[in-house]
């Protein structure tokens, strides 16, 4: 058990008893909404999905610290088809699936037994959902996240379904929803389409459009699919493998050759499809077939290295322009044994030209042999530089590339201006066709099957592309904030791509569309907008309304006032009172003031609730900012369950404490950052935290003082007051700039280096020091209490206060006590330090006695001061002359020169003191600090005038840059 997990159990249960992160509205006090997603209940969380979540409660603490009124809810996202499909495959006896499952229960479960019974009671996708959005916020509670859980709900209740009808009936008033054929990713199996959150495998995966060319063959057509169908004047032949399963089918009529598996595909896209003969692809191999634009024949060659299923299973070969076919034809070139079982012999490959149709500048006729001889790439087996060569050839011939002569009507073109017309003079004349694939592969769905293409009559879709719908969503993004803003680009990117997109299926847990029942709306369309219902999901649950009762005039109401209480009390039976309350709160709480996720979601869930909120609410509604912190790797790996390399979330509290998760994962990497869990790293950060501890809980029941320059305290202690209050003030801009990990490091390392040092001093009197030390640990704790809320509650409480930290004020720098004169002198201090240290390692085992510690003189300080005053450019001419317009400078023309050289040899001026007098004053008074630190008697001396100076070392100090004699 973790050192820590005693005090965090004992806070948890005091917020949860008092109830201190509900949150009401209170109408004269300004209001912050965050909101980060519900977690998917479909098995247990990981330490990947801590960092987003901490992050966000971490933003929540602070803003409720600086007055907000916060609302930080959260709920259980569940429709879609991931829950059903795992539930669907342990009741089939899937291992791998049944193992997954009961690998998440043993983290909740301690005996195997136990587990076994919980298994046997996910029989069906609610049962299942409900068991893990119990345990996943008792995970959260456990972390210290302040959710204010009288509003969860999850997306399979039927009040949250009636909500998501409203949504889509005012998308179809919109005519943003529409219906009719469309290409999408779908489950054979389960008979649906699927989206992002339905994948194990290929979340990211897009739908790509191939063109299925028809080349001339016996009585029907040979199809081949491409990307590049401009490239058809260079075809040489076409490879087969001879050992897959190819079919004659009629294809809507036509008789095609192509995979048995392509057939299967194919049947998916709205094609009709009837398999006359199933075949060895050898049985073709040394066959010929026509070209498209002049019916010559082209020879059928093998090549085990066709994927039958792969588009259609057909590939033409264009060796002049394709380093695959290059290579692979001059194989067998080089080796033509093999052919004679097709009937072919070497002469007939042998004559078969490489046809050069693309011009290019500095390639000759045939690129692809120029890129394959370039890498010195010897098989197909380098599939690597073929495929760096491959990319090479397509971008060089895209941009530059130009058609040939032997090109017929397209001969002079540019590459990248034809494919289209390629395709449309095609179609004229019958010759192509479409496919659809996924852009990579493996794509598998959560029920373990290969996800393919299909099309189907009917389908419902969001279009995107709807007038002047892109338009709003782009003033809407523009108008938002976006943080970290080198993520504004990805919005605007897939703002760009979005055109239709599947919103409905057949099957999985959701609502039923409103205007056609048979069809379920998907996951991530009934989580664009759900912010909105966590402003009245209490008030339905606590109310116990009906369904029935949430009818479409309730919500026109509740969200966009249209009519009145007494009106949607007559329809719905609802008090009028309530239903007025309900708008107010909704009035008071909206817009959501932050929405923090990971950037996988900006090509999907976050796009989509940018458009949807535009598509519904009036502008002062709209989404107000989004913020983003990237994934986390553990060890440099990307985490995977399938792999064992995740720690769970419900682990963290036990193994390590939740504060020491929290502190760790905000301070090792800002969150636009990937972020590396490193195990070694830990024991750092527990350090950091017995310290805060120890130091807080020693000057916990001390009375906390200020000592004002009045009372003339050490220059220690000033300098103690001017840098925690400095420290207040960096760490609250770090904050609202959204640098999390300098906050972090600011609030937890950098504190305890300064406390130590101050600490460490000698001539502080007792008295003064603990009064100091008080009033720096009251700031300190309410400083930490956002990452480390439990350890600072504890604190917090041994501090007198009855009150919760997490409820008190956060700290204010008090700029009457910043002094940056007293920071920047200690700054040399400690620079002093270091740098006598580095001459002490030059000596080479001779131990120095005395140092002696030259300070620049007061006209120096006065030249530096006055070209910083000036805001003079680091030009030399520009500052020389600035300094010689003064008398006092001009005195100093030699040793002006060499200060204005290193000034331009820095790009700059550097900090220091703004005198001579302070500087020298900081130094004295740490001499004796210095001189315990270094073992060494300590000599402060004026540089213009030193006591003792045997080797002239004097005249190197500078302003903020003492210069040094050892001996």
């Amino acid at each position: 058990m973790s050192e820590f997990t005693k005090i965090e159990k004992k806070w948890q249960k005091r917020w949860a008893k008092d109830k201190i992160f509900e949150a009401d509205p209170v109408p004269k006090r300004k209001k912050f909404f965050l909101t980060v997603p519900y977690p998917y209940v479909n098995g247990a969380l990981h330490i990947g999905h801590g960092r987003t979540y901490t992050i966000g409660d971490l933003i929540a603490r602070y803003k409720r610290m600086q007055g907000y009124n916060v609302m930080f809810p959260m709920a259980s996202h569940m429709t879609g088809t991931p829950v059903q499909g795992m539930v669907d495959r342990v009741l089939a006896g899937d291992s791998e699936a049944i193992e997954m499952y009961k690998r998440d229960l043993r983290l909740y479960f301690d005996t195997e037994e136990e587990v076994n019974i919980q298994l046997t009671k996910f029989k069906d996708a609610a049962t299942t959902a409900a068991f893990f959005a119990k345990v996943i916020s008792q995970d959260f509670d456990a972390l210290g996240y302040s959710i204010d859980w009288r509003r969860r709900f999850t997306t399979g209740d039927a009040t949250y379904n009636k909500f998501i009808e409203w949504q889509y009936q005012k998308f179809m008033e919109r005519g943003y929803v529409k219906q009719g054929n469309y290409p999408l990713l779908y489950c054979p199996k389960d008979g649906n389409p699927v989206g992002e959150d339905d994948l194990l495998e290929g979340a990211s995966a897009k739908i790509k459009e191939f063109a299925a060319i028809k080349w001339p063959f016996e009585d029907g057509f040979l199809v081949a699919a491409t990307l590049r169908p401009e490239t058809i004047f260079g075809v040489t032949n076409m490879w087969i493998h001879p050992k897959a399963k190819y079919v004659w089918a009629l294809v809507d009529g036509e008789k095609w050759i192509i995979s048995k598996i392509a057939a299967e595909k194919l049947k998916l896209q709205a094609k009709e499809i009837k398999i006359l003969e199933t075949f060895p692809g050898a049985q073709i191999i040394g066959k010929k077939f026509k070209a498209i634009h002049d019916d010559h024949e082209i020879p059928i060659l093998p090549a085990e290295f066709v994927d039958p299923n792969n588009a259609t299973g057909v590939v033409y070969s264009v060796p002049g322009h394709a380093p695959f076919d290059y290579i692979a034809l001059r194989d067998l070139w080089e080796h033509p044994s093999n052919l004679a079982q097709y009937g072919i012999s070497a002469e007939d490959v042998r004559d078969i030209q490489i046809i050069g149709m693309i011009d290019m500048k500095g390639y000759s006729e045939f690129p692809a042999k120029d890129a394959v001889e370039k890498r010195d790439i010897k098989s197909q087996n380098e599939s690597e530089k073929l495929e760096d060569a491959t990319q090479e050839i397509y971008k060089a011939e895209f941009y530059d590339g130009v058609m040939r002569d032997n090109c017929a009507q397209f001969s002079g073109r540019m590459i990248k201006d034809v494919k289209d017309d390629v395709v449309a003079w095609m179609k004229t004349i019958n010759r192509v066709d479409v496919i659809y694939e996924p852009d990579l592969r493996p794509v598998i769905c959560r029920c373990g099957t290969s996800v393919q293409v299909g099309v189907f009559a009917g389908q419902w879709f969001l279009d995107y592309q709807s007038p002047g719908w892109k338009e709003t969503a782009r003033k809407a993004l523009k108008n938002m904030g976006i943080v970290p803003e080198i993520f504004r680009n990805l919005f605007e990117a897939t703002f760009d791509w979005l055109t239709q997109r599947p919103c409905a299926r057949r099957r999985g847990i959701g609502t039923r569309l409103p205007f056609d029942s048979d069809w379920i709306i998907e996951s991530l369309s009934d989580s664009t907008i759900y912010m909105a219902f966590y402003t009245i999901a209490h008030h339905i649950r606590s109310n116990k309304l009906k369904p029935t009762q949430l009818t479409y005039e309730f919500f026109e109401y509740v969200f966009l006032g249209k009519g009145t209480p007494a009106k949607v009390s007559k329809v719905t039976s609802i008090d009028a009172d309530l239903i007025k309350k309900m708008q107010d709160e909704f009035m008071y709480w909206y817009p959501n003031d932050q929405r923090h996720t990971a950037p996988s979601h900006i090509s999907n869930h976050l796009s989509f609730a940018i458009f949807h909120h535009v598509a519904i609410f009036p502008e002062k509604h709209w989404l107000k900012l989004i913020s983003l912190s990237e994934h986390m790797n553990m060890e440099s790996k990307k985490m995977s369950k399938s792999k064992g390399n995740v720690i769970p979330l419900v682990e963290i509290p036990e193994k390590y404490g939740a504060d020491v998760f929290r502190i760790y994962v905000v301070s090792a990497a800002e969150p636009g950052t990937l972020m590396d869990w490193r195990e070694r790293d830990v024991p750092t950060m527990k350090n950091r935290m017995r310290q805060f501890i120890d130091i807080t809980t020693k000057y916990a029941t001390k009375s906390p003082r200020v000592y004002t320059k009045k009372e003339n305290p050490t220059i220690a202690t000033r300098w103690m007051l001017s840098r925690v209050n400095s420290l207040v003030s960096i760490c609250t801009n770090m904050i609202d700039t959204f640098k999390l990990r300098e906050y972090a490091i600011h609030a937890s390392s950098e504190m305890i280096r300064a406390i130590n040092h101050y600490l460490n001093r000698e001539g502080v009197p007792k008295e003064e020091r603990e009064g100091t030390m008080a009033y720096v640990c009251d700031i300190w704790v309410r400083l930490l209490a956002p990452i480390t809320p439990h350890t600072c509650e504890e604190l917090w409480s041994k501090m007198g206060h009855e009150d919760y930290v997490s409820l008190s004020r956060w700290p204010v720098a008090d700029k009457k006590l910043i002094d940056k004169n007293v920071e920047m002198a200690q700054q040399v201090v400690e620079s002093t330090i270091r740098d006598i240290r580095e001459i002490s390692r030059l000596l080479k085992g001779k131990k120095a006695k005395r140092v002696y510690v030259y300070v620049a003189p007061e006209w120096m300080f006065k030249a530096m001061n006055s070209i910083r005053d000036a805001n003079v450019p680091t030009i030399v001419g520009d500052i020389m002359k600035h300094l010689m317009t003064d008398e006092e400078f001009r005195k100093h023309g030699k040793e002006i020169k060499s200060i204005v050289d290193r000034i331009s040899k820095e790009n700059g001026l550097w900090d220091h003191s703004v005198s001579a007098k302070e500087e020298m004053a900081a130094l004295i008074d740490s001499s004796g600090h210095m001189g315990k630190e270094l073992n060494l008697e300590v000599v402060v001396q004026d540089s213009g005038q030193p006591n003792y100076d045997p080797q002239n070392k004097s005249r190197f100090a500078l302003p903020g840059r003492v210069s040094l004699y050892l001996e």
